[in-house]
């Protein structure tokens, strides 16, 4: 396959956001996917595979490449495309196989029939402890160029293996370890607060001894610029980026709604969208 040329700018990455965002949601105009927390960590995720991470689409086992563990498993979509834009597969292989028998994509990543995939998720909670093995492993292999990124939901931050991994991280002093909260208030029975009330989640991260970063998780400037920033590879305080997001974004309907944790639209719904989304991706750049 053909290496492809990545988005360096800031500008290249919101065209590339836009791209994912218009796939996500012709994907969930063919099945059910979970749309609203796809689309609420889009901005980060663009960023993070299509500029951040260090990793060779024909190569997936390369020992020097960062590793990235989905905890959130329901945001498998987003991954997806994210990769499809690196070159790892298409978007038309993801929209055909998606929930097929045989295809390589589905509502958990599985890394049983993707070789793209570090770990297989599902069960939230899981992932962030084995993205934690996964950087005291590299420690202990001596690689201190390789990081591990962790993909986490506000809602899993209410279990327990969570805070059991964030004390061992911070003993293990793993600073190869980013993790990465998207903090969009919704679970899917409701807002987080009528569930868990988690409080100040950046407080109880500092409390634990992390290099906290928060920030508005739609802002790709923003979130280009922070990842540009991060510790040395060989540091000694993992990261965590509590990043501000909104269910749905950028879908006038979904937005801020958990009724949209996950579902289907119609051809029309899917059309309008997308209209909108090219509307207000060009007013954006009309406004500077």
């Amino acid at each position: 396959m053909q290496r492809i040329e990545r988005p360096q700018t800031v500008e290249e990455l919101k065209k590339a956001a836009l791209e994912v965002r218009k796939n996500l949601l012709k994907l969930c105009s063919l099945q059910t996917i979970h749309i609203g927390g796809d689309l609420s960590v889009a901005d980060v995720m663009t960023v993070l595979w299509q500029y951040q991470m260090n990793y060779d689409p024909q190569d997936p086992n390369w020992e020097k490449r960062d590793r990235f563990v989905l905890s959130k498993g329901h945001a498998s979509a987003v991954t997806s495309f994210n990769q499809a834009a690196i070159g790892c597969f298409s978007a038309e292989d993801v929209w055909n196989e998606y929930a097929t028998d045989e295809g390589r994509f589905s509502m958990h990543s599985c890394n049983l029939v993707n070789p793209y995939v570090e770990v297989s998720t599902g069960s939230l909670g899981h992932g962030f402890p084995v993205a934690c093995g996964m950087a005291a492993g590299l420690r202990l292999k001596g690689n201190n160029t390789s990081r591990v990124y962790v993909v986490m939901g506000d809602g899993e931050q209410s279990e327990g293996s969570i805070w059991e991994a964030a004390m061992y991280a911070v003993q293990q002093k793993l600073g190869n370890l980013v993790a990465i909260v998207d903090f969009n208030g919704l679970e899917a029975d409701g807002s987080l607060e009528e569930i868990t009330a988690l409080g100040d989640i950046a407080e109880k991260y500092r409390a634990f001894g992390w290099n906290v970063c928060e920030f508005d998780g739609h802002d790709i400037a923003n979130i280009k610029g922070y990842f540009d920033n991060l510790p040395p590879v060989d540091s000694e305080q993992p990261t965590v980026f509590i990043c501000h997001t909104i269910k749905g974004k950028g879908v006038d309907f979904m937005e801020n709604q958990a009724r949209w944790h996950a579902g289907k639209i119609t051809e029309e719904q899917y059309a309008a969208a997308v209209v909108d989304l090219e509307s207000k991706f060009a007013q954006e750049g009309a406004q500077g």
